[in-house]
């Protein structure tokens, strides 16, 4: 073990930590956000690294945001895209609202509107006061609404004002698909370069919608599974960070799941709880939980559950940023040591 750490901590004088994370193995798995709602805003780069807090079209809005994140602690991820020359439109503004529909669901449902810029705000203030339960105006927006639930969105990280990794290895991800994967879809496949939706350590980051999955430390030969599902589903395991509709534990349990019964699953409606975990003191990570996870197959009347249990199995040096000087993190990793089907 010391000889391990010893080799990890030499890694110190990479320059990005998703290189430290990457050849120090940590595997991604239970990472993914746990969301029940994104809101995604068209705005031009550059981005600031706060731009949540810097940005005119979004500084109006703080007071908002943290009424839905804290006083009524609703899971909302917000993003920012660039706009795309084939995409976007000027003088308008592109507003991406997905949410969870049921308890028990495979993908988020999807509200697109392309509105004037003038009323981007106006708009988003309608969203999150939705969220709310506040008094709203949405419905006024409604003649900008798009007809796009048929597309699937891949939402590359690229915000290198947060962290270099991200820019330095998510452009080529992002490039890569954009200029071949897109074009072949048909229509049904856009491509965005976005902000941070965290993990930089596992950049080149990637958010799947509207299927709610996260991938990280993507390469370039994975991209052809990952978009077209062309093979066996194991080929990703390594680069799958979760489902977004699930919180850690879970995911890790998920992907087990996955990997056994392949692609089928992803479309199974699900979702799942945590029956234990180890009691720990504050800010430590646990090193077991038994999980659940309740599923449906569509259109079949056919449901059940998966029981897993998830334990601890080592733990490697990861990196919590990009810098000269590297601040390194001990980060368990876990296995599932029991899976078993519940009727």
């Amino acid at each position: 073990m010391q000889t391990q750490q010893t080799e990890q901590l030499s890694l110190t004088d990479c320059r990005f930590c998703s290189l430290v994370s990457k050849a120090n193995k940590e595997d991604p798995i239970g990472t993914a956000e746990t969301c029940e709602h994104w809101l995604i805003i068209e705005i031009p780069q550059p981005w600031p690294p706060e731009l949540f807090e810097e940005h005119p079209k979004i500084k109006p809005l703080l007071g908002l945001f943290y009424e839905v994140f804290e006083q009524n602690e609703i899971k909302l991820r917000p993003m920012v895209i660039a706009p795309d020359r084939e995409y976007s439109h000027p003088g308008f503004t592109r507003i991406l609202y997905y949410y969870r529909p049921t308890k028990l669901f495979s993908q988020f449902e999807k509200q697109e509107f392309v509105v004037p810029e003038k009323k981007a705000t106006a708009l988003v203030t309608a969203i999150l006061k939705q969220l709310i339960q506040q008094p709203n105006d949405l419905s006024q927006f409604q003649q900008y609404q798009q007809q796009t639930s048929h597309i699937r969105e891949l939402m590359v990280c690229t915000h290198a004002q947060v962290d270099l990794s991200c820019g330095r290895f998510g452009n080529p991800i992002y490039r890569r698909l954009r200029k071949e994967y897109a074009p072949a879809s048909n229509g049904k496949l856009r491509v965005w370069q976005t902000t941070h939706f965290g993990g930089h350590q596992f950049a080149p980051t990637l958010a799947d919608l509207p299927q709610g999955c996260f991938w990280g430390h993507l390469e370039l030969e994975a991209l052809d599974l990952l978009v077209n599902r062309n093979g066996s589903a194991s080929g990703l395991r390594q680069f799958y960070r979760g489902w977004a509709g699930l919180t850690k534990f879970e995911q890790i349990a998920e992907r087990e799941i996955w990997m056994q019964l392949g692609w089928t699953w992803l479309d199974y409606l699900k979702t799942g709880q945590v029956l234990a975990k180890q009691e720990v003191s504050s800010g430590e990570d646990v090193d077991w939980a038994e999980v659940q996870i309740d599923f449906a197959v569509p259109d079949s009347g056919v449901s059940g559950a998966y029981k897993a249990r998830i334990e601890v199995c080592g733990q490697v040096m990861s990196a919590l940023n990009s810098a000269k000087e590297m601040q390194l993190k001990a980060v368990k990793q876990y296995r599932v040591s029991q899976l078993i089907k519940v009727e």
